[in-house]
């Protein structure tokens, strides 16, 4: 992608008769094309951000009594959060108190 110096909008391909050029849309700055243009830039990935804040979210929550769908343990930490709407119930967010399960799930 090229951008106009002018006014920084994206510039845009053109033919013309057998020279193609690239031009604004919203200035007259026209840039001729006299060789091939190729550029490669490699996708930068951006980190997966935690909706529950990570590890720590869970550190101060509240225990209730909840079956495990995974280890069947009658225990689970429990937290709740306004996922959609307000006019929508709060999404309750459940994770297994068993140390080795640790196992998460929502309601």
């Amino acid at each position: 992608m090229y951008f106009c110096p002018n006014c920084s909008n994206l510039l845009l391909v053109q033919s013309d008769g057998a020279q193609q050029q690239l031009y604004c849309q919203t200035c007259p700055y026209i840039y001729p094309i006299v060789k091939t243009i190729v550029q490669r830039k490699a996708l930068e990935r951006k980190q997966v951000d935690d909706v529950l804040g990570g590890d720590d979210a869970w550190a101060n929550v509240d225990q209730t009594e909840a079956s495990c769908p995974r280890c069947e343990h009658d225990r689970a930490y429990y937290m709740q959060i306004q996922t959609r709407s307000a006019d929508e119930p709060m999404t309750t967010f459940y994770k297994c108190c068993d140390l080795k399960c640790g196992w998460q799930w929502k309601e």
